[in-house]
């Protein structure tokens, strides 16, 4: 039996880092969780992520996609304890805090791993795959294990999240020349990927533009990542076939206009 933290405690986010967020659409918290805290979490995420990627095919088989990570999606479904990292209000109080948000929705999470010798996850938007308003929308980056930027670390366009739909290129060696292209110029500095501790986050805006380095290193790269959405938004109209099967798999049962709020968008106080 794993005895996990409540993770209930509120973290406060600094006036500072509000702003810093809002204008770059990307920030990084150090010791959102305590290494104590993540340890417990941290098996359980790796049993059940690596249980649900036997099979997979052996990197050199893989395409571009496929080579940046292995992912396990909605793991709060199907483990309790798991869904106690996932349904943090600690966590849950961050999202709300940036977004400026009483009340944050549970869009999924991600578990994403990137294997020893793993590709490089190409620029690209996640926005451009959800039928929601982006820019009320983001993504917690959490590594369970301590990084290095050699392990793949994340970079972000700052600034990149304020003009909404930058390419129509879904996550591909497309997108990543699109934007290679479009952030030659300076006009969306790029951050440097840092070293991160178990328990340090990052957080990105929907329309913020981001990318991860290949794992040259010899060490799995274990990263927990985690949606919210703003309660009080409505589907939108899938602008794509990538958001029409989003709103097929993440908002069960909804349409166009209606509150975006299924049994799979549990409801959570920031």
């Amino acid at each position: 039996m794993v005895t996990t933290a409540d993770l209930t405690s509120t973290y406060t986010v600094s006036p500072e880092l509000i702003a810093g967020y809002r204008q770059n659409g990307h920030v990084l918290l150090r010791g959102l969780a305590s290494a104590d805290e993540v340890a417990p979490y941290r098996r359980l995420i790796t049993d059940a992520t690596l249980r649900r990627s036997v099979g997979a095919r052996p990197l050199a088989e893989r395409d571009t996609y496929g080579r940046a990570f292995l992912q396990v999606m909605n793991l709060w479904r199907d483990d309790a304890e798991v869904a106690r990292f996932v349904m943090a209000r600690r966590f849950a109080g961050v999202a709300g805090q940036l977004l400026g948000a009483d009340r944050v929705r549970i869009y999924h999470d991600q578990a994403l791993f990137k294997e020893a010798g793993g590709g490089r996850t190409p620029w690209h938007q996640d926005a451009l795959y959800w039928p929601l308003d982006g820019t009320r929308c983001v993504t917690m980056w959490m590594p369970i294990v301590d990084v290095t930027p050699d392990m793949g670390v994340m970079a972000f366009a700052s600034g990149s999240h304020l003009t909404g739909t930058l390419s129509d290129v879904t996550i591909s060696d497309d997108s990543d020349a699109d934007f290679d292209t479009q952030l030659a110029d300076g006009r969306y500095p790029v951050s440097e990927p840092l070293a991160m501790k178990a328990g340090d986050a990052t957080f990105h805006s929907g329309w913020t533009v981001h990318k991860a380095r290949p794992n040259e290193s010899a060490t799995l790269r274990e990263v927990m990542t985690v949606i919210w959405f703003a309660d009080g938004l409505t589907v939108q109209q899938p602008a794509n076939s990538a958001q029409q099967r989003d709103l097929t798999t993440w908002l069960a049962g909804l349409a166009p206009g209606d509150l975006a709020a299924s049994e799979l968008n549990p409801l959570l106080p920031a």
